[in-house]
């Protein structure tokens, strides 16, 4: 089981938050969130396995296409701790303009 952490204390309020203000991507970002905290994941290749929709990034960073890739998730990993950390959560127009690599 993984744990999922957000950026600020509020994290969690934050995603809802973005969920509802993007209703049509709600469902699905809880269903990965979930995914994500059910699951054990060694390594990136096992994050690959499962989730087919993911772009790997450097230092155990990943990006989840939502909706079809009309929203962006950018989690990093720490499999030793089997943490997972959600460092952005937008739309793709949104997502172009940050180095996903850096945040």
């Amino acid at each position: 089981m993984t744990s999922v952490l957000f950026p600020k204390p509020s994290g969690m309020i934050w995603s809802m938050a973005f969920a509802c203000g993007h209703p049509d991507c709600g469902k699905q970002l809880n269903l990965l969130l979930e995914d994500l905290k059910r699951k054990t994941f060694e390594n990136l290749n096992q994050v690959k396995d499962f989730f087919h929709y993911v772009s790997i990034l450097n230092d155990n960073r990943v990006v989840f296409n939502v909706r079809g890739n009309k929203y962006r998730v950018v989690v990093k990993f720490n499999f030793k701790m089997q943490i997972c950390y959600v460092r952005f959560i937008d739309t793709h127009s949104e997502y172009d303009k940050i180095d996903a690599n850096l945040i």
